[in-house]
């Protein structure tokens, strides 16, 4: 892959880490700031499964976080659009929907078959 398109991919993922840092930030503001005191326990369960709602929302940010800043290093270290399964260079296009892969297309997809049968039985 051509430095431009490194170029092109390493500002792609540092602005989608800026934004999902910024979204951390804003979730920990809002949790902190709200009221926790209604008198009426049906307003209390709704803020409580927001909440949860929430968190779960901001784990999985969390998780796609640390894909990025593995991606970023990639780019930094040479191995940025290889496939960590079988070594084969990662589509361009597969690179455009989500830039923080670590598969080709074809290994993905195999994983995720195995996944399915494992998931079956």
């Amino acid at each position: 892959m051509n430095e431009e398109k490194l170029l092109c991919f390493k500002n792609i993922l540092s602005k989608k880490l800026e934004m999902l840092l910024d979204e951390a930030l804003k979730t920990v503001g809002t949790m902190s700031k709200e009221d926790d005191n209604f008198p009426d326990p049906t307003d209390r369960a709704t803020l409580e499964s927001d909440r949860n709602f929430e968190l779960r929302i901001r784990d999985r940010e969390r998780k796609l976080i640390s894909k990025i800043k593995e991606a970023l290093e990639r780019i930094e270290n040479g191995t940025y659009g290889i496939c960590a399964e079988c070594g084969e260079e990662i589509s361009e296009k597969r690179l455009e929907s989500r830039p923080e892969t670590t598969m080709c297309i074809i290994c993905k997809t195999k994983e995720e078959e195995l996944e399915k049968k494992s998931n079956i039985s």
